[in-house]
């Protein structure tokens, strides 16, 4: 007779401990859930030249909140602008040398996501968001002594779509397009320096901040095309 109690007192017991871990896992799995999604890209095309992108991901990171968030790093080479104009604007008037020059921009973004769900479930998002820039000009005159740079910061603004096609459980294709308008900025250039104010430093004979600005092509209202792929990472 006790043996047929304690049998029953031990099935119990494991009843109970099996219920006790299920519940455990239920909620693990639960909160699990409930965290943040993150996803990893590259992606290339063209932002006012040939460029190479990389992009963070984080979604989910609230319940019920309806937008993701993007942050993005990118690397562009540009033609930086008029060779003969920068270095009467910056440096001096003379003409000896052949004239070499190179560009480059990095940018820095952050989207807030949307998506699209009425049109296309999870597969189509409107992004935009504040910009900010780090553009480079090199103008160097071989045979003439000169090898300057011409440089700007930018803060802006850009809004865009962005989609997304599974090839897998964790990698998608993404293909991506908006304009980013980056405020005008002072550009700055050996000792000299032009600013939209009007703010001047060592300026070279009457020239001002428009007439530097139209022989540097800094980023103003720029299209951005890219292709790449995102992988689920969390």
């Amino acid at each position: 007779m006790f043996g047929t109690q304690g049998g029953s007192m031990n099935s119990t017991k494991c009843v109970a401990i099996t219920l006790l871990l299920s519940v455990i896992a239920g909620n693990a799995q639960a909160g699990s859930a409930l965290g943040p999604r993150l996803d990893g890209g590259i992606s290339f095309g063209y932002y006012d030249g040939y460029t190479f992108q990389g992009t963070l991901t984080i979604a989910d990171f609230a319940t019920g909140f309806p937008l993701a968030a993007e942050f993005g790093l990118g690397y562009t080479r540009v033609e930086p602008g008029k060779a003969p104009e920068a270095r009467r604007i910056f440096i001096n008037n003379a003409t000896d040398g052949v004239p070499e020059e190179s560009g480059r921009i990095w940018d820095f973004r952050l989207d807030l996501l949307y998506a699209l769900n009425p049109l296309t479930g999870d597969n189509l998002y409107l992004c935009a968001g504040p910009r900010h820039t780090r553009f480079t000009g090199n103008f160097k005159y071989i045979g003439g002594n000169e090898d300057f740079d011409v440089t700007s910061k930018q803060w802006g603004i850009g809004a865009g779509l962005k989609a997304l096609f599974p090839m897998g459980s964790r990698v998608k294709l993404v293909l991506s397009g908006g304009f980013d308008y980056l405020f005008e900025s002072k550009l700055s250039g050996h000792d000299t320096s032009y600013s939209p104010d009007g703010e001047i430093v060592n300026g070279r004979e009457d020239y001002q901040w428009d007439d530097a600005d139209d022989a540097i092509d800094q980023p103003a209202l720029e299209p951005r095309i890219t292709v790449g792929f995102s992988y689920r990472l969390k």
